[in-house]
This record gives C-alpha cells, sequence and structure tokens, in this order.
C-alpha cells in the first residue's frame, strides 16, 4: 500500500440528508465541497473503501480547474500535495524517450519569465486523483460531512418528493432519505443504471491501456531531477511517460484490437521504451480507456442528477475539470432551490448546459485523438532512430519528426475557457445574441461578456484580490457606472426576497472595457446571467432574477447546430 494511497471514513452514513452524493472520486467528493460551502446538508458513500495511487487517474488540472479550488478554499492544500519531488515539475516535454531527444523547444518558466497569464489568474497544476481526495476529505472532515466508505448503493427510489436509496455494507442495510441524489459514481454508474437513463454516442473500434510501473532507481542514468512529465515518440511506446511518485510512472500502451489481451512482458517492454533504457520494473496495475463518447441522454431525471463519468465518458484529456465544471454548475441550482430562491426548474438548466458543453468537448476530443494517431503513423514511417544514434541521418529524421510536431498545439483554449451556455433557460440572452455570436471553436477564445459565457476574472486591488474573490459564492452585481439605478433596483428585490446578494463596484476603465455595459450578473458559477446599462425593456430586477432562479423562462433558440449519430446503449 502507498503512503499515497487514500482511506474512506469508516461511517455510517445518515439516515436522512438533503443530499446524497454517490461516489468518492474528485467528483463526487468535490460536489460535497461545493455544497457544504452553500450551508447544504450533505453525504457521500462509495462502495470502495480506498482509492489508490496506482489506479489514478487525471493528474493534469487546468487555470479553471485552479479558480473552482480556490473559490472551495482547499488551493494551498492542493498545491501542498506533492506526490513526486517538485523538482521534477519541468512541463510537458515531447521527446524520444525519458534521456533521449528532444522533439520541441523544453518548456521554461524562469524567474524572468513571470509575465501575466491570459484568460485566467492561475496556471494549471498537476497532482494525481488521490491527492485531491484527500485533501477534499480532510475539508470535508472539518466540516462535519460524512463520507461512508465499503457502502454499495442497492437501489433507488424516486417518489417525486424525495428519494430512498439502499445501501448495504457486509451484512447492513440502511435506507437513506434525501431530497436529491447526486450519481458521481464513474463511467459504470449504478445511479444512472438504477434510474433508467441510456447513453448516447459511439463505440470505440480498439482500446488502450493505461499502465503504471514501479521503478528501482533511475536516477544514474536520469539524474537527479527527470522531467515528470514526458509525451514520448518512438517506434515501440507512444504517449506519456509522467511520474505520479519517485518510484511510480504513468505510461500509455496501444491502440490494441478490442478483444485482445497484451501480456504483461508487452506492457513492460513499451514502458522501457518510453524510459528509453533498460531498467527493472514491475507492472503495478493497467487500466483500459477508450477513445469514444459515451454521454448520457439527460443529466437530470426526477431528483436524480448525473455528474462527471456518470453522465459522460469521453477520449482522455481534461475529463476530471468536465466533471469539476459539472459541481460547480449543478451546486449553487441545488442550494438555491433547497433555500425555496430557486424553482424546481432551474435544475433543468442543469441538464441543457452542461450536455450541450460536454458534446461539443467530447467531439473536438474524438477528433483530435484521430488525428494524433494520424500524425504518430507518420511519425514511424519517417522512422524515429534510436537514441544511440547521433548520425547526420538520424538527426535528419529526427529534424523531419520535429517540424512534423511543430504544429502541435497544447491544451485547445476554447476547451479550456468556453463554457459558454447558449441554449438555457436560466439566462436573459441579449437581442440576437445567439443568432450573432461566433460558433464555438475548440482552438479560438477571447474572453466574452454576453449572458451565458464565463466572467472575465482579474485583479480588482493592488492588494491581489480578484474579481471572483470580491463575487465569492452568491448571485453578484458588477457595477462599472455612476449611475446606481439599476443597482438599487437589484438590491431591493434581493433585500425583499432574503436573497444572498453581493455588489461589486469596478471603477477600472479596463473593466468597463471588457464588459461593455454599465451593470453585469454574474451566478454564482461565474457565468454572466445578463448585462446591460439599464434594466431591460418592460423588465424589472424581478423579472431578471427570476429568469435567473428558474421561476420564469421563454425557451431560447439554441445556436448549436451540432448534430450526432448517437447509439442509445
Amino acid at each position: 500500500m502507498s503512503p499515497h494511497d487514500v482511506e474512506f471514513p469508516v461511517a455510517a452514513p445518515p439516515e436522512e440528508v438533503a443530499v446524497l452524493v454517490v461516489g468518492g472520486g474528485p467528483v463526487g467528493l468535490s460536489a460535497a465541497v461545493e455544497l457544504a460551502g452553500r450551508g447544504v446538508d450533505v453525504a457521500v458513500v462509495d462502495a470502495a473503501v480506498r482509492a489508490t495511487l496506482v489506479r489514478a487517474g487525471a493528474m493534469g488540472h487546468s487555470p479553471r480547474v485552479v479558480e473552482h479550488f480556490r473559490r472551495w478554499g482547499v488551493l494551498q492544500r492542493v498545491r501542498e500535495a506533492w506526490t513526486f519531488p517538485p523538482e521534477w515539475n519541468h512541463g510537458i516535454r515531447l521527446a524520444t524517450s525519458l534521456v533521449g531527444h528532444d522533439l520541441g523547444p523544453r518548456p521554461r518558466r524562469g524567474f524572468d519569465e513571470l509575465g501575466p497569464l491570459r484568460h485566467s489568474l492561475h496556471p494549471p497544476i498537476r497532482r494525481p486523483q488521490t491527492a485531491l481526495q484527500q485533501v477534499f476529505l480532510d475539508h470535508l472532515g472539518e466540516r462535519g460531512v460524512t463520507v461512508a466508505g465499503g457502502w454499495r448503493v442497492e437501489s433507488l427510489r424516486d417518489t417525486g418528493d424525495r428519494v430512498f436509496t439502499t445501501v448495504v455494507s457486509g451484512g447492513q442495510t440502511r435506507v437513506i432519505r434525501s431530497a436529491y441524489v447526486i450519481g458521481a459514481d464513474g463511467g459504470g454508474s449504478t445511479v444512472r443504471r438504477l434510474t433508467g437513463i441510456p447513453r448516447e454516442g459511439g463505440y470505440a473500434e480498439e482500446k488502450m491501456f493505461r499502465l503504471v510501473v514501479r521503478t528501482g532507481d533511475v536516477f544514474e542514468r536520469t539524474g537527479a531531477a527527470p522531467s515528470g512529465t514526458n509525451i514520448v515518440f518512438n517506434q515501440r511506446a507512444s504517449g506519456f511517460l509522467a511520474a505520479i511518485s519517485p518510484r511510480e510512472w504513468r505510461v500509455y500502451a496501444g491502440p490494441y484490437p478490442l478483444d485482445a489481451d497484451p501480456r504483461e512482458d508487452e506492457f513492460l517492454a513499451t514502458a522501457r521504451a518510453a524510459f528509453g533504457f533498460d531498467l527493472d520494473l514491475k507492472l503495478a496495475s493497467s487500466t483500459t480507456f477508450y477513445q469514444a463518447t459515451r454521454i448520457a441522454a439527460t443529466f437530470r431525471k426526477g431528483r436524480v442528477l448525473l455528474a462527471g463519468d456518470a453522465a459522460h465518458v469521453r477520449t482522455p484529456g481534461g475529463n476530471l475539470g468536465e466533471g469539476f465544471g459539472d459541481v460547480v454548475n449543478l451546486g449553487w441550482k441545488l442550494a438555491a432551490v433547497l433555500s425555496g430562491h430557486g424553482a424546481d426548474a432551474l435544475l433543468d438548466s442543469y441538464d441543457q448546459e452542461r450536455r450541450p458543453h460536454n458534446w461539443r468537448v467530447a467531439d473536438h476530443a474524438l477528433d483530435r485523438a484521430r488525428r494524433a494517431r494520424e500524425r504518430l503513423a507518420e511519425i514511424r514511417r519517417v522512422g524515429v532512430p534510436d537514441d544511440a544514434d547521433t548520425s547526420a541521418e538520424a538527426e535528419a529524421r529526427r529534424e523531419e519528426i520535429r517540424r512534423l510536431l511543430a504544429g502541435e498545439r497544447g491544451e485547445a483554449p476554447g476547451v479550456l475557457f468556453d463554457e459558454r451556455y447558449d441554449a438555457s433557460d436560466a439566462i436573459w440572452y441579449e437581442d440576437d445574441q445567439l443568432t450573432s455570436e461566433p460558433p464555438w471553436d475548440a482552438d479560438r477564445y477571447e474572453d466574452d461578456p454576453r449572458p451565458g459565457h464565463r466572467a472575465p476574472d482579474g485583479y480588482v486591488d493592488p492588494w491581489g484580490d480578484t474579481l471572483y474573490d470580491r463575487a465569492g459564492n452568491d448571485l453578484a452585481l458588477l457595477v462599472l457606472t455612476g449611475d446606481r439605478t439599476v443597482e438599487r433596483a437589484f438590491a431591493s428585490i434581493a433585500g425583499e426576497r432574503g436573497l444572498p446578494f453581493t455588489v461589486v463596484h469596478l471603477t477600472d476603465e479596463a473593466a468597463r472595457r471588457v464588459y461593455g455595459a454599465g451593470n453585469v450578473l454574474v451566478r454564482p458559477d461565474q457565468h454572466v446571467a445578463w448585462r446591460g446599462t439599464e434594466l431591460p425593456p418592460g423588465g424589472a430586477a424581478a423579472a431578471v432574477l427570476d429568469r435567473v432562479l428558474g421561476r420564469s423562462a421563454p425557451t431560447p433558440t439554441s445556436t448549436e447546430g451540432a448534430t450526432h449519430d448517437l447509439a442509445l446503449r
């Protein structure tokens, strides 16, 4: 057992709770963090009793995810949760092997390269899933939230006014009554199956393996600080070679036919090719994954809601970030409905907003994977020379491979930041907005202050406060004008309703240029809900808040336009 493995608490689930989260992975635990931070009574159950580092999935977390960590109050703990030496963090290196030849410029951010970041104030971060789980568990424990490992869901019954969930552990059976259930129990979700929600999308034609191998002492060949995150290209290995601890590394193997059953020695040969030298390796785990898309037909059925892999499984690459996006979108809506500020219809907007977004990202990820396979085939047609070959002919081939990889982009900015919601009943769109906006593009992104888009962030004072810090967890009105008529109208109706509401005055001319209106209403998930210099014609502040909180809503026309060849499972 690794010191970085996570033990779920030994606890009995409560008999009654406002929200029951099924699944103790990062998405399920973060859902509890989000809800607990909003004062919601929440509990978590998971069939497992522990999570192991060697089976941990996602490690890279985008700037948007780091923004969530900051608002949840766990960012510093995540930063401190190293599982491999920090000096191994050199960025993502392209190379023929760990000790081989570079196939692109090495990432660098030194003391002389601390310029401002674009679109987000936070750089990405790399930590294994188990590191996040431990941070979330510690955070929840301090808030008295029950997390119970070893409890398997056996049945669900939605009566229309509550959900009865039967869970079993050993010889014990318990029925948990809750107002809502969140299924965050992974791609094979029991909650989704019991609720009868089918999935849509296509099946993979081949499979890949994510391996974790244990090494001996590699430092004689690599030096004390090897690159901890690499993408390798050679004639045997391709894809990530990433450290998850000083002795454990993640390696990709494949693709293989769907019916293939590779031997352990095949896997270890691929891993050695990725390292680029002969070394003692042991296979700690192998996990199958697929380049395919399987998305639930709805993310909500009655009082049951799906999040993370339970809702959408797709080609790997940033998947965990999409799960965190689900949680942030859903959390404030559940809190609003449970407090009486939001109507039940507000929860329908969760499906309206997140499912189209997940289809966009899934389509992009699948297309990118196909292009990556084509590029790898081209590289291998050129032929990756042996690392020991330093001849002119070998270097010429490496240079040709560098040219093939030169167009390779990092994370697509549209995927990282363009979480636009353009088919939602809970957004007050501008006239002609949905027909005039440029289409979603994975490879393009500019800060966009229009309703449905992520509100652009920025520093708001010399002490380091950000706009997101000031907005906090509530609905927030950004006031960028000296005219306080709109502000008074919103503040008055919010006060009458007892609605938590924040006003942020922005006098910076740059902020005014970015937002392009005198007033901007930002939702608790940091998306713009409405903007304008005046209240909408014929609409009072109450009408805007009713729309945003699901109390009245015309159905807008979506600009999604995408079609999918769907196959129900």
